[in-house]
């Protein structure tokens, strides 16, 4: 009991000389910037005497006093802030030791003008610059009118973190960080030649750059687009707002090795364009027994930065109720769960963010969404990818909270079986909105029985971890396990409710196989049943098609007869009337048909050719598909004029003729 309490009260002495160093160098020195009060800290090795000198030297008017110098004289010097030193010292002589009190006993202290240091980089150029605090925006112009020999006047300086400012504004007004990244635009002035290569730079500046930004806690990726001016620092400093992880706890991986500095632009740290990769994580606590070095790294990172006050004790590796010497988790500010989120899915990215920030990065994989889709999840798959569902109900206000979740939700036993077995969802009812919210759902997913169960619950019984099994109708929860338990002991119920969850499910395959069986058979006689009508289907179809071709062929066959015959008969009206036979000039013809039949008819000689050529279609047979020949000597009679007479065409008095098909 005396070693806790030994324990417990040298970390509350710990914490208290941090913060009363980091008290007095800023009521010495007058440093405002938290921040930069660290760093200057950090610089002197924790030395409050040497950092308060280097702010304030002595040919600046500090002079010691009697007694600091003798304690100098005999070699003794300020150590670095611990719980031995400071609650050893009287608090009147540390006071006097660091502090003008009074101008009877101390000369009067004048103030070193702080200095800023400017790194400012143009195309391949960069110029490092350092000035007052005092000095004016128009002053830095000018030293850099005189190292890049540009105009003031076509000179456009960026990278101010409050935006664009005037020439005439006072930088101490700006409340700027010791170290400052700028970059000068000439848009007015067009690159030569042998500047071709220092315009990428400005371009690079101008360019949009996405960070794929992966959340490893909440297993969550965040899309941002930057201007390639923003620094580093900015960068991370918009991610915090995003995670709520401080700079100072964030543990990055992705940037490039170039990116040793956060006040470089994104276009000249070296990340990938237009994409670029990074994961981000909460650093893990420092613990109480851990080197100052270490802690003095995490509060350095965070030097620059003017947005990241501290939040509370656990910051500084020292938790609140380390601090005080309690062990209840009441003294945490930060919630497991916000009151009244309006969507569930943030809401347990925070509980796991806060659990894992609480308890470390070993504890179960909670399930990102509502209730109903964990039940979802757990129940309506595939009867072998089905799980028990775990339902872990925290309440921040019992005091087995903490025990439970280091002890048994952290465990590795239990973690690897509630992973390979559950689906773990998870809920904060210590504010009583949230509380009403759980009942709520519950009642609507599992009924009334379950919400009466937990209501009957008090404080101390917390946390409460309800195993749910899904059956056809409807969802049975298997046992409820409260906090005061061992990690035997609920392992020995998380194997029992899986016992029981493993028959039901062995049933459910059964029955699922045979289901997917008769189906599949169902299935099968269905698709034959459907090619067998496919099948006749194609076949009436092609008959249908056959049928309607020889209608059609039919048709035109008719139609080309029924237009033949038309022609014929004008035809055979339109010939002149047969001479008889008397003593005018008449010629005979004789024509043989390839059928072996011979058509005769008397003419007059004066008749065309034409008129021959007609009374043979009229006969069937066509000019166009008939060629009329002489016998001897063989003449192609339809190769010639047909207007030309009988008596030309040498067929008088009579003539024998025969028809022949045209090939």
């Amino acid at each position: 009991m005396d070693l806790e309490i030994g324990i417990s009260y040298n970390a509350f002495l710990s914490c208290n000389s941090f913060f009363l160093c980091l008290f007095l160098s800023q009521a010495c020195t007058g440093i405002d910037n938290i921040a930069e009060a660290i760093t200057l800290l950090e610089l002197n090795n924790w030395d409050l005497v040497a950092a308060i000198n280097g702010v304030i030297p002595q040919e600046n008017g500090i002079l010691q006093s009697q007694s600091e110098a003798a304690d100098a004289a005999a070699g003794g010097a300020v150590s670095p802030p611990s719980s031995s030193s400071l609650s050893s010292s009287p608090p009147s002589s540390s006071t006097s030791a660091f502090c003008p009190v009074n101008a009877s006993s101390r000369h009067i202290v004048e103030r070193q003008p702080r200095m800023l240091n400017f790194r400012v980089e143009y195309r391949q150029r960069t110029v490092e610059l350092v000035l007052e605090e005092g000095s004016t925006v128009g002053e830095i112009k000018q030293i850099l009118e005189t190292e890049l020999g540009i105009p003031v006047s076509k000179m456009q300086l960026k990278g101010w973190k409050c935006g664009d400012v005037s020439d005439s504004t006072v930088m101490r007004s700006l409340h700027l960080p010791k170290n400052n990244s700028l970059y000068v635009l000439t848009p007015d002035i067009a690159p030569t030649a042998s500047t071709s290569k220092n315009s990428d730079l400005q371009e690079s500046l101008n360019q949009n750059f996405l960070l794929v930004i992966s959340h490893r806690e909440a297993q969550r990726d965040y899309s941002l687009n930057f201007p390639g001016s923003r620094t580093i620092q900015e960068v991370k400093r918009n991610v915090s707002d995003l995670t709520n992880i401080p700079v100072r706890h964030q543990q990055w991986e992705g940037w490039p090795v170039s990116a040793s500095d956060d006040s470089m632009t994104l276009a000249v740290s070296g990340i990938s364009y237009p994409c670029h990769h990074l994961s981000v994580c909460r650093r893990s606590s420092p613990a109480n027994s851990q080197e100052p070095t270490e802690e003095c790294a995490d509060v350095h990172m965070v030097s620059d930065s003017e947005g990241d006050d501290f939040e509370d004790a656990s910051e500084f590796g020292v938790d609140d109720s380390e601090m005080f010497g309690m062990g209840s988790s009441t003294c945490r500010k930060t919630p497991m769960m916000p009151e009244n989120s309006e969507n569930e899915a943030d809401a347990l990215l925070h509980f796991t963010a806060e659990f894992s920030s609480r308890y470390g990065e070993t504890h179960p994989m909670f399930f990102i969404g509502s209730l109903e889709a964990a039940s979802q999840e757990a129940f309506h798959g595939k009867a072998r990818d089905r799980k028990l569902l775990a339902i872990y109900l925290y309440n921040d206000d019992s005091v087995l909270g903490n025990v439970f979740c280091s002890q048994m939700m952290c465990a590795d036993s239990i973690v690897a079986y509630l992973s390979q077995n559950f689906i773990t969802w998870a809920w904060d009812v210590t504010k009583e909105a949230n509380k009403a919210r759980l009942l709520t759902m519950c009642t609507r997913h599992f009924g009334s029985v379950v919400t009466q169960t937990i209501r009957t619950y008090k404080t101390d019984q917390f946390p409460l971890l309800l195993i749910v099994m899904g059956k056809r109708t409807s969802n049975e929860v298997l046992n409820v396990i409260q906090g005061n338990t061992t990690v035997d002991e609920l392992m020995m119920r998380l194997m029992g409710a899986m016992e029981i969850f493993t028959a039901q499910q062995q049933e459910d395959i059964k029955d699922e196989d045979e289901r997917e069986a008769r189906e599949t058979v169902k299935r099968e006689q269905d698709e034959a049943y459907r090619v067998s009508l496919e099948a006749d289907r194609k076949k009436r179809e092609a008959q249908e098609r056959e049928e309607a071709e020889q209608v059609r062929l039919e048709r035109m066959r008719k139609e080309q007869e029924e237009e033949k015959e038309a022609i014929r008969l004008s035809l055979e009206q339109a010939l002149p009337p047969e001479p008889e036979d008397s003593g005018e000039q008449i010629s005979k013809l004789r024509i043989r048909t390839p059928s072996g039949e011979f058509l005769e008819r008397r003419f007059q000689v004066s008749c065309k050719l034409q008129v021959l050529f007609d009374f043979v279609a009229s006969k069937g047979y066509p000019f166009e598909e008939f060629k009329l020949l002489t016998t001897f000597p063989r003449r192609n009679i339809t190769q010639l004029d047909p207007g030309s007479n009988l008596m030309e065409a040498k067929l008088f008095p009579q003539e024998t003729l025969f028809l022949e098909s045209k090939e």
